[in-house]
């Protein structure tokens, strides 16, 4: 027997369809009271609608399934060009009157939102963080379902339905999410149900998985773990009782799951649900103009009509079609929307653009967050060997784990990297989650461990997204050259929270963590492949202060850092730190004093009333400048050299530089990455032509350690060329001495190409190097 709330559902997609078409061509007459006339036609006609069909076939279907149901839903949409579509629901719903007032659900409100939609100062064109509910934007098409999963890890009571398009399934970020099953275990997490949308069609073409057989579709999705439903518009059965149908099995289904696993049992690669819904793209739309096919075919992509301001017959055909929803039965100027629509809509605590995941209180679940000192090593001697950035990393990030056992509000994603990124000791504590089968010999592995492993930045990255913006904290880990594959997606969560910190019904977000290792300067056993520092260059463009970019000097001002970063909310922290065993060199007072300054003078490395300044950025560009002060002070013990520090490449705008740099003495800067990023900050100083920068200038190779410092000009040695060419023109120094030091550091540099290509590895005096401080401040 037939549902009897079908026809209740058929009135509320009709209702949802007219309101997502309206919301593209409409400036007035919004309701269809008197004839469409040009007046009426936007005059730019913005907006896509060959998904909006699906989409409120889908969200009016959910409706009725959390009103039946009362679980908790949160929708993700990863086709973020149907926005007149979910925009459209949230309207029905009531969510855009919760936070809205204005919005009223009357002619009033749909009047607001149909005339501003796509329009100068009113609602993009696009899912964005204005839309209740929303925690995707989907412009950058690949991400729903890693997002989707990210917000159902820690959140067992949370089904996450994510609606996957068939154009965004033929992205490679897309493509490596549905393994994500493999990893998020039924007993302590929810649960996700991806609907994979076949409307065939992208803007162009015919899309991959619209041309794929049944057989075929069945074979794909069951070899990645899932049980597909499908659902089609086939002439002569009832789409919506199938939708209903596949949605009761999907949830009988995820509910024996869920109990099995909760209650002990042992479940093992569990096979979840997933629906393959097939519709015409452009549904219900025009058919045909002309002889050209419009629904079922990518000419539905966007706008189909978009002479309509100018063109009579255009005009007519829009007239047409949105006079086919009949929209006035369904709703009234004064009353809003008719019963039979409000009937299947769930209460203001279960309605899904208000769902408590989205709009979390986060101070409920507060990270607690070790202090780092407590972690600190003994650098009463500066440049004592025995320290690694990441080694203390590990330490601290157990040390998180732990503190939040309860709360369960803190990850680690990183793709295969945690044992050589050296902060393995988090295995102390907890373990790598996987769900699937777990063999005997396999290391720090279980069903419900807090670090996540696979080899997709893009799937991970995805996972920490959602995880954050449903009100977590969490860090990525990567090798810094390979961190570049997701640049766009940085750059895109960027655009979602900086919208974000503007609408005051927002909650605030943890910042995302990145940290980045394993960095060029020691990839000299990889090769060039592995020798990249982009993604620092590329984020600098944003020029956002919620943007951090730490580059602490030893382990010390590590700790320093991600204490500090784990408090920080609405933005991004990236955070460079090597694996290797490095100098200590500040105490954990100082450390803090450098993390909280952002810029500091290293006093026992500094001379008063310097002739240069040395300014290092990163760790081992700090090992390489306090190399070469330690050479210039055996040569020419007379000279005197300020030594800075920069941790956070943020203050170089906001710091007066003076301070620091003097106001007219010679600086030679070594930078971790490219030169250019720190000559674009400086650009605007007034006295940038003293500076000298140097950094990777991209010459590397499978080499030694030193040799890449040499190969890019960076080298303790090649600063000592530098500084003594600038003692000269400064007459520092004389031209004899200018002579003997150049020569002397010309025949170090053929020595050692001579060394290495004999011996493989580096000079002694380079492996055994140690800071000596006993010719520093004391001219």
């Amino acid at each position: 027997m037939a549902d009897p709330n079908i026809e209740k559902i058929r009135k509320y997609v009709r209702a949802a369809n007219y309101i997502a078409a309206a919301q593209i061509y409409l400036q007035a007459n919004f309701e269809l009271k008197e004839r469409l006339s040009f007046e009426h036609i936007k005059p730019r006609l913005l907006g896509h609608w060959g998904t909006c069909p699906g989409i409120n076939f889908v969200y009016a279907h959910l409706q009725y399934f959390v009103k039946k149901t009362r679980e908790h839903v949160l929708f993700v949409n990863g086709v973020g060009h149907g926005f007149p579509a979910l925009q459209a629901n949230l309207f029905i719903e009531g969510s855009l009157t919760h936070f809205y007032p204005h919005i009223s659900r009357d002619a009033v409100g749909l009047a607001y939102i149909i005339r501003n939609f796509s329009w100068p100062y009113g609602f993009p064109s696009h899912s964005n963080p204005a839309a209740p509910g929303v925690i995707l934007e989907g412009g950058e098409l690949g991400y729903s379902l890693a997002t989707a999963y990210g917000a159902a890890l820690d959140n067992p009571d949370l089904i996450v339905v994510c609606l996957v398009g068939d154009g965004e399934a033929e992205t490679g970020p897309l493509a490596t999410s549905w393994h994500l099953n493999k990893f998020v275990h039924p007993r302590t997490n929810g649960i996700v149900l991806p609907i994979l949308h076949l409307n065939g069609y992208k803007i162009s073409g015919p899309t991959i998985f619209g041309r794929m057989s049944t057989s075929e579709l069945l074979s794909l999705f069951q070899g990645y773990g899932y049980d597909p439903i499908f659902v089609e518009d086939i002439p002569g059965d009832d789409i919506y009782v199938r939708m209903i149908e596949a949605l009761d099995r999907s949830y009988s289904k995820i509910k024996q799951i869920r109990e099995r696993a909760r209650s002990g049992q042992n479940v093992v690669a569990p096979t979840f649900p997933m629906i393959i819904l097939k519709t015409p793209k452009g549904w219900s739309g025009i058919r045909y103009i002309g002889s050209n096919r419009i629904e079922g075919n990518c000419l539905s992509h966007q706008v189909v009509v978009n002479n309509a301001k100018t063109d009579i017959q255009e005009l007519e055909l829009l007239e047409e079609w949105l006079g086919a929803y009949r929209f006035s039965e369904l709703f009234d100027s004064e009353k809003g929307f008719i019963q039979d629509i409000l009937d299947i809509i769930p209460d203001d605590d279960l309605k899904i653009g208000l769902s408590k995941y989205a709009h979390f209180d986060r101070q409920k679940i507060k990270l607690m967050v070790p202090k780092a000192v407590v972690f600190s090593e003994d650098a009463a001697q500066p440049g004592t060997l025995g320290s690694s950035s990441m080694r203390r990393t590990g330490e601290y990030l157990n040390e998180v784990i732990k503190l939040n056992e309860f709360n369960r509000n803190f990850r680690i994603f990183s793709p295969d990297e945690t044992y050589s990124n050296k902060i393995d000791k988090v295995f102390d504590f907890t373990t790598r989650a996987f769900v699937w089968p777990i063999m005997p010999w396999d290391k720090d592995i279980s069903q419900d461990g807090r670090v996540i492993e696979m080899l997709s930045e893009h799937a991970l990255f995805g996972l920490l997204q959602g995880y954050v913006l449903t009100g977590r904290y969490g860090v990525f880990i990567s090798y810094e050259a390979f961190v570049q594959i997701i640049s766009s997606m940085a750059d895109q969560y960027l655009k979602f929270v900086k919208i974000a910190r503007e609408i005051p019904w927002r909650p605030s977000y943890a910042s995302l963590n990145i940290i980045l290792t394993s960095s060029g300067w020691r990839q000299d056993h990889n090769g060039f492949s592995h020798q990249n520092p982009g993604f620092i260059s590329g984020l600098l463009e944003k020029n956002d202060p919620c943007v951090k970019f730490y580059f602490p000097p030893d382990g010390n001002t590590t700790l320093q850092v991600l204490e500090k970063a784990l408090n920080l909310e609405n933005g991004i922290n990236v955070i460079v730190a090597g694996k290797t065993l490095e100098p200590r060199w500040l105490t954990p007072e100082l450390a803090y004093r450098q993390v909280e300054e952002g810029v500091m003078i290293w006093d026992f490395a500094s001379d008063d009333d310097p002739h240069l300044v040395f300014c290092a950025i990163g760790d081992y560009m700090t090992k390489e400048m306090m190399a070469a002060i330690d050479l210039i002070k055996q040569d020419l013990p007379f000279v005197r050299i300020r030594f800075v520090n920069i941790t956070d490449l943020t203050v170089i705008r906001q710091k007066n530089l003076d301070d620091y740099f003097t106001h007219d003495k010679p600086v030679i800067i070594n930078f971790h990455g490219y030169p250019d990023s720190i000559k674009k900050l400086l650009f605007d100083y007034k006295t940038s032509n003293r500076f000298d920068i140097r950094g990777f200038v991209e010459n590397g190779s499978t080499t030694t350690p030193f040799d890449m410092q040499v190969r890019n000009m960076t080298s303790r040695w090649h600063i000592v060329l530098s500084a003594v060419e600038r003692l000269r023109d400064m007459q520092i120094i004389s031209a004899n001495e200018f002579q003997y030091i150049t020569s002397k550091y010309h025949q170090k540099l053929n020595l050692h190409r001579e060394y290495i290509i004999q011996n493989g590895v580096d000079l002694p005096e380079i492996n055994e190097w140690e800071w000596r401080k006993d010719h520093v401040g004391s001219v």
